[in-house]
Order: structure tokens, then sequence, then C-alpha cells
């Protein structure tokens, strides 16, 4: 059995660590820029709809979009129609990051691409989007409660 996911770990974490180093300067704890990005290209965005996107459970969602908030970087809006529903917002600060978490994600891709070839790169793309896809499906039944079968 090839072992393709410890590979996909492995490379996720190292690029985790990474980006948590370097974005200590802007006090963005452990992975709260991800959260932040998704927030900055999706204005409005609810939390939920986030947690789903980042593919992570609300508890764990609203933890880092409530650190978001204390530090400055998002904000909550009531909607407009429903008073229940709170939106994402990045404040100023938030949008001031954004365009660094941007170039540190190029630079990082980059780095991990160096030496393929356009096309070696476009495959590995088409191929991790449908591990992705493949995944996603299994994710699905298991938030709902329902167990896989070995």
């Amino acid at each position: 059995m090839i072992n393709i996911l410890r590979e996909i770990g492995m490379i996720a974490r190292a690029l985790d660590s990474i980006s948590n180093v370097e974005f200590q300067e802007y006090e963005l704890t452990k992975g709260q820029y991800v959260y932040l990005v998704r927030i900055c290209e999706h204005p409005g965005i609810i939390q939920e709809k986030l947690a789903e996107m980042i593919k992570v459970d609300r508890t764990t969602a609203a933890r880092a979009v409530k650190k978001l908030e204390m530090n400055g970087f998002i904000e909550k809006k009531d909607d407009e129609f429903n008073r229940k529903i709170k939106k994402l917002h990045p404040t100023e600060r938030g949008r001031e990051v954004y365009p660094f978490i941007i170039r540190e994600n190029d630079f990082s891709t980059q780095m991990a691409l160096e030496g393929f070839t356009e096309a070696e790169a476009e495959t590995a793309s088409v191929l991790l989007h449908r591990i992705r896809q493949n995944v996603e499906k299994d994710w699905e039944q298991v938030k709902k409660g329902n167990k896989r079968d070995y």
C-alpha cells in the first residue's frame, strides 16, 4: 500500500510549522492564518460555512474565530435580515496581513514545486484535487455520524 497520506501529512505539518514561525510577528497563532485568508477571500461568510470550507468541526472554527476577533483581525457583523446570523469580515488589520500570507503561500508553493515541469505541477494539482474530493465524501459521511467500513 502506498503511504501517500503520510507524505501529504508530513508536507502539511512542515508548511504549517513554517507558517506559524513566519506569522509570529503578526501575532497570528497556530493555524489562524488559514481562517483569516478564507474570511478575506469571502467577506461576509458565516462561521458554519467557514468551518465546512476548512474541513474542521464548528467548535474548532469557533475558537479560531474568537481569537481572530479578540486580536483585531476580523469582526462579526449582524446579518441585515436575520440578527441571529453573524457574518465574518476582515478588519483593516486583517486586510493588511492578508497580502503577506498570500506571498508566503505563493513562495511555499514555488519551493514545493521546485524542479517540476509545468506539466508535472499541473498533474500533481489535478491528482491532489481528486484525492481531496474522495476524502471529502468520507468526511461528509463521518461528520453526519456514520461509521466507515474498513
